[in-house]
């Protein structure tokens, strides 16, 4: 397997597991395991250069629940990059003494729990969320609430927002385990169920903790050191755990995770790492964020696991590019708090260097709590057998090609698999957001009613819905509805929703804003596409292929026909604003703050979602918060709507 073919096996099995974690609350990998996968995506994507469609490295957190309400996050919430050696770290805190002489560093457990949120206001719990994607949570207050843990009231009483990780302990999951009518699997899904569970009494029955790390927003009230904040986290009464330690060398944080690593198991709380920040705070706002992670911390992860186990059966499933793959089904076997059921076998070359049979002992290993991955033999038995590569496909029965060491499936118009995840891909909030049209809903719409094609969806009517199992008058007008109300398209969206093979939301939103239309994308050269920020070779030739496709083409025109209008009005129209950097707070009379936004960024200006020495000026309305009153600090002007629009007429 090659590493492009790799990089999209493992979007697909992480997205799956995603869905299962955080949709169904069914999780059926570790934490650990799931990292493995993760990270080596991580590790493919900087290493080629590419970012996929659907790559969950695009993306902070998780699904939100429909059972939950919805609460947006005032300040966003960042995830953590990790590294898994100490040359790496030694990197980073090289790194950090670039902006601060002879730094000094904070040392923490990275807590292996569920994120939460909790909102203070004159002393008082206003709210506790979880982390959602990171811009939007689900309110969980009356879960949280029974955890004894989370202080109701604190001293400090201006408003206050702090994040930390909902825990189980040992102590609480081995009492709870002994009269549970189902025993939990390990306390980090305990708690995970315990706080997403509508039911708060089954919450305070699991006797959870609340660990507190980090201080959001403070109303009036600066920081210099993440040493000052975890003082003042002790000194509002926030459970914070029992290790906190200031290093300043590689040395002094290689001896100390060494020493946790070998304790780690002993210890009440689950932890899968370290965190390591910047001790000092007054540059962290010039060091900044990516998209994902603040460039100031990082978690050191503590290393793989391994064991031994019976390869049962091999597996063969086709993914959304055509792609065959084999997976190994285990004995399953519990290693590190979670059962493996299956692992890792990347192509049938893969199987035999590694020399591994159906009904063979085999070694598997455990990267940062992730799917395992078969790493060889442990011993062949009498009735071992050898795995065969299939033939064809095992969705459509189709013959396979084969290119190197990988099956491809290339009834691409007659496969159902290949056909449901293109359409899924199509109606997906980023592209069409065409609501209602769940996976499952197209699987019937294509087996009841002949739906292949992006443009067929358009053809549907209410009495074609009707036909298919559990509709109703209202479902089916409100798909009608969403369906009608697609058609007008922003033009990154139409982009990202042709599914044209790594081109995600922001290679999308770049190509809208270099190309304005359609015929322009369509006749864009190479060396054009290669202007585009971030689009590297292997992208440009597939955009350029995909319109060279006169099978494509005809289906775009199809669209067309069918009433989708491509809207522009999200495409930069001047220049006005260029090289200058704004910040929204308060209500605004007359501009919602998407809408100021979006007039913002057509002329040419960034919006942020932080007040920083960078920013050119604060937007500010009624109620203003906090980062009105950093920009009084830091001395960023502030405007008012008025003043914004002159600046616009100007």
């Amino acid at each position: 397997m090659d590493k492009m073919e790799r990089m999209k096996f493992l979007i697909e099995e992480i997205n799956k597991h995603n869905y299962k974690y955080y949709v169904l609350d069914n999780p059926t990998i570790s934490d650990k395991e799931y990292d493995k996968l993760y990270y080596e995506l991580v590790d493919l994507e900087k290493e080629l250069g590419v970012v996929l469609p659907a790559s969950p490295t695009q993306r902070v957190g998780g699904e939100i629940l429909d059972k939950f309400q919805k609460h947006r996050h005032e300040v966003r919430l960042y995830s953590m990059n990790k590294v898994r050696d100490f040359d790496d770290l030694g990197k980073f805190m090289s790194d950090m003494a670039k902006y601060q002489k002879n730094p000094t560093f904070s040392l923490e457990y990275k807590f292996d729990g569920l994120t939460v949120v909790v909102e203070y206001d004159k002393g008082e719990f206003v709210r506790a969320t979880t982390r959602g994607n990171g811009e939007i949570g689900e309110d969980v207050s009356l879960q949280v609430k029974t955890i004894k843990s989370v202080p109701l009231t604190i001293p400090f009483k201006n408003r206050l927002i702090v994040q930390g990780e909902g825990m189980m302990t040992q102590k609480a999951f081995k009492k709870y385990n002994k009269t549970a009518l189902e025993p939990l699997k390990n306390p980090r899904n305990g708690v995970a169920g315990a706080i997403r569970n509508l039911d708060t009494k089954e919450t305070a029955k699991r006797n959870l903790d609340w660990f507190c790390y980090s201080i959001l927003l403070s109303e009036n009230k600066n920081f210099s050191s993440q040493e000052e904040m975890h003082n003042f986290l002790i000194e509002n009464g926030f459970l914070v755990g029992d290790y906190f330690k200031i290093i300043s060398t590689l040395k002094e944080a290689e001896d100390e995770i060494e020493r946790i690593d070998k304790i780690k198991d002993k210890l009440d709380v689950m932890i899968d790492g370290m965190v390591i920040k910047l001790n000092e705070t007054k540059h962290r706002e010039e060091i900044g964020y990516t998209n994902k992670f603040p460039k100031w911390a990082m978690a050191f992860k503590f290393e793989a696991l391994e064991t031994s186990t019976l390869l049962k059966d091999v597996i063969w499933q086709v993914g959304r590019t055509g792609k065959v793959s084999p997976t190994a089904i285990l004995e399953p076997v519990e290693l590190a708090g979670a059962t493996i059921r299956r692992a890792t076998l990347n192509n049938i070359e893969d199987i035999r260097k590694k020399n591994v049979y159906i009904n063979s002992r085999v070694f598997i290993r455990r990267s940062n709590e992730v799917i395992p991955e078969v790493l060889g033999l442990a011993e062949k038995l009498e009735n071992s057998e050898r795995i065969e590569e299939p033939k064809v496909c095992p969705c459509c029965h189709s013959p396979l090609v084969k290119k190197g060491p990988l099956l491809y499936c290339k009834n691409r118009d007659g496969c159902k698999e290949q056909i449901i995840s293109r359409l899924t891909h199509f109606v997906e909030r980023e592209a069409f957001n065409i609501e209602g049209l769940s996976e499952k809903t197209l699987w019937q719409c294509h087996q009841k009613l002949g739906v292949s094609e992006f443009s067929d969806l358009y053809k549907l009517k209410e009495e074609d819905l009707l036909k298919l199992d559990n509709f109703k008058d209202k479902k089916t007008k409100n798909i009608i509805n969403s369906i009608n109300n697609s058609k007008n398209v922003d033009f990154y969206r139409f982009i990202y929703a042709l599914g044209i093979s790594e081109v995600g939301i922001k290679t999308a939103k770049d190509l809208a804003k270099k190309f304005l239309n359609y015929e322009n994308l369509k006749k864009a050269t190479r060396e054009e596409l290669l202007e585009v920020e971030d689009i590297g070779e292997i992208i440009a030739d597939n955009i350029l292929e995909y319109f060279q496709d006169e099978e494509n083409l005809k289906e775009i025109d199809r669209l067309f026909e069918a009433g989708v209008v491509i809207n522009e009005s999200n495409i930069v129209i001047g220049e006005k604003l260029k090289g200058l950097t704004f910040v929204l707070t308060g209500t605004l009379p007359n501009y919602t703050r998407p809408e100021m936004s979006e007039l913002i960024e057509k002329n040419g200006g960034k919006v942020a979602s932080s007040v920083s020495k960078n920013t050119s000026f604060v937007l500010a309305g009624e109620e203003a918060g906090s980062k009105l009153d950093k920009a009084k600090v830091l001395g960023v002007k502030i405007i008012n709507e008025n003043e914004m629009l002159k600046m616009l007429e100007e």
